[in-house]
């Protein structure tokens, strides 16, 4: 975990003690995450992983609140996009960002685009005349509340007073994002059908986190030995409630139905226009 490796905190672990082991399995599998921390970390106690994890989360998780309230009082819902690298974050974004202008009354839309290095992710948002800040991390494996913060802060979206959707795309890892509180409305998980049904289960963390999971790159699914029903079944295994929905950027196919979770989401946040246009497009006028 990046709060206790060191990328979370300048102290990084000099404590000079050790975590033990966590148990062997018979067949000599090691176990590092059995203990109360769920890490081991070299030269640092559970109980000092603890000390720091809830230390710097506490922080952040301050300026998450504010965020959460700044996002409120400007009537923007915010949504923290999450996944592995290469699970198509950027053209699913690309390929909403065209849908949500093809409704009527669309709302302002604005992206925050989190990497380690490069704008490249942010130059393919902007190409569709969307607004977008780059954050680059260095060597952070994940965005925090106050990045995004300031972030937010440089959009037009901030001052535009009517409202709209702000979508926050972390960066690619499957562990880190999970924990961090951006202020966010909702985590979107975000599985390419490429990377394999286990995952929910490999990194139960982020799936437990996530309120919406997209299945994504269904369009490949032919050449793929992915078991949908499994991978479904895996992520309720970790998080019974969560949603999901089979999307495509590359051929369109479950786009509309991404983008209404969306709007009538947003709706339900009170995000102004998002809920004359969940209403209408319900019955058929959008």
């Amino acid at each position: 975990m990046c709060v206790v490796c060191g990328c979370g905190s300048p102290e990084g672990h000099r404590d000079g003690t050790v975590e033990q082991v966590g148990p062997v399995a018979a067949q000599g599998d090691l176990h590092y995450g059995l203990g109360a921390a769920r890490v081991t970390v070299p030269g640092m106690t559970a109980e000092r992983a603890l000390r720091l994890e809830a230390d710097v989360l506490g922080a952040n998780d301050r300026l998450a609140a504010a965020n959460r309230a700044h996002f409120a009082a400007h009537g923007v819902a915010a949504y923290n996009l999450v996944s592995g690298p290469g699970a198509g974050k950027t053209a699913l974004l690309c390929a909403t960002i065209g849908a949500l202008r093809a409704r009527a009354q669309a709302p302002a839309v604005a992206v925050i685009e989190g990497d380690q290095q490069t704008c490249h992710d942010a130059d393919r948002i902007r190409a569709t005349g969307a607004p977008a800040i780059q954050v680059n991390t260095g060597k952070g494996c994940h965005l925090d509340a106050g990045m995004v913060a300031a972030a937010f802060g440089r959009l037009p979206l901030h001052g535009h007073g009517e409202g709209g959707l702000l979508f926050i795309e972390n960066v690619g890892n499957l562990v880190c994002p999970a924990m961090w509180d951006l202020g966010e409305r909702a985590k979107v998980a975000i599985l390419s059908v490429t990377e394999g049904e286990d995952k929910p289960l490999k990194y139960p963390d982020m799936f437990a986190a996530a309120r919406l999971l997209v299945l994504h790159k269904i369009d490949l699914l032919p050449h793929l030995d992915f078991d949908l029903a499994r991978c479904v079944a895996y992520a309720r295994r970790v998080n019974p409630g969560i949603e999901v929905l089979l999307v495509s950027a590359r051929s369109g196919q479950g786009v509309d139905a991404w983008v209404d979770w969306l709007l009538q989401d947003a709706a339900l946040a009170g995000a102004p226009h998002a809920h004359m246009h969940a209403h209408a497009h319900a019955h058929g006028t959008a």
